[in-house]
């Protein structure tokens, strides 16, 4: 066997080196004397360390990973040698099929014509120099911030409020425009609404207000002036068959 002697950086990669003894020792392919290329890689990375080459880890796994299949190929009848020579002779058969197609495609773009413009210099100024007026610069930068923020998942304490709020039914606040109106506390409709109220309060409120113009018990003018229709007779009862009767 030719003893070879081999620099590290001739090659892209350990398929590279391997791809090379095949080549030195004239093996087939197809049909390679996997014992022999097994002697032949790690003499060859032996020497380089000898050497006080520094190795990357590819070549140092590839090593381990032949020296494994070694082991493997001495056993009679290993099926798990014979997986790891027919993976290895894939994967030698596919890198030498890219490496003639990636000579095939270089040896055509050296043959390219390719030119090349020189840069065009930049006409006039390339800083921006319109007048801008900050304030609407600093408005414009305000308003980007809070489209950001209504983007944004609603924190929790968001919901605090809604959730921990009192209920206000319309029933009790009608009650309240009442008494105000009976009392002489309420005189106009502003009196009613207040920022200071929640606004579950406040809806409910101007709910009942409706209800009661709604039944004639109030009237609004256009001042927003109260009143409380006292004059209003309450509803007639409906007179049951027995006292129709008694009526005639």
């Amino acid at each position: 066997m030719e003893t070879l002697t081999f620099h590290v950086e001739d090659f892209e990669g350990p398929l590279d080196l391997l791809l090379h003894l095949v080549g030195k020792n004239k093996m087939n392919l197809y049909d390679i004397n996997i014992m022999e290329l097994i002697e032949q890689y790690t003499a060859a990375i032996a020497t380089m360390q000898q050497d006080h080459m520094e190795l990357s880890s590819e070549f140092i796994d590839m090593a381990a990973h032949l020296v494994q299949m070694k082991s493997a190929l001495l056993l009679p009848r290993s099926p798990e040698a014979e997986r790891m020579k027919a993976e290895l002779t894939g994967r030698l058969i596919e890198y030498s099929v890219c490496k003639k197609v990636a000579a095939a495609l270089g040896s055509r773009a050296r043959d390219l014509y390719t030119a090349v413009r020189a840069p065009m210099p930049l006409e006039g100024a390339a800083e921006y120099s319109r007048p801008q007026d900050p304030d609407k610069l600093v408005q414009a930068w305000f308003n980007l911030m809070g489209r950001s923020l209504r983007r944004r998942k609603p924190r929790q304490e968001r919901f605090e409020p809604l959730v921990t709020a009192p209920f206000v039914s319309v029933a009790s606040r009608v009650a309240h425009v009442l008494r105000g109106l009976l009392r002489g506390s309420l005189h106009r409709m502003g009196q009613l609404f207040s920022r200071e109220e929640s606004r579950s309060t406040n809806v409910a409120t101007f709910l009942a207000l409706l209800e009661l113009i709604r039944a004639g018990r109030i009237k609004v003018d256009d001042s927003g002036s109260l009143q409380m229709d006292r004059a209003r007779r309450p509803r007639q009862r409906k007179q049951t068959a027995g006292e129709a009767t008694a009526h005639e």
